[in-house]
């Protein structure tokens, strides 16, 4: 008879890297009342269902990389 080695357990996996998982819904959406309303812009490229990015100096979508430079 052939031994066979058992396997693994869960020790062989890497380890999780400390990238965001995304965004609570609080955090994008203004709830008041029955009114939802969104925090921030959407894209003009990419339509209403993608966020843009609001950062220091512009505003950036992640997905076409439409940026907009605020001024200050």
């Amino acid at each position: 008879m052939t031994e066979t080695k058992p396997k693994a357990s869960g020790g062989d996996k890497k380890a999780a890297s400390g990238k965001k998982k995304g965004k609570l819904a609080s955090s994008v959406y203004t709830i008041s009342g029955e009114k939802i309303t969104r925090k921030n812009r959407s894209c003009p490229k990419c339509g209403p269902s993608i966020f843009m990015g609001v950062h220091a100096n512009r505003v950036m979508c992640g997905k076409c990389r439409y940026v907009e430079f605020i001024k200050k």
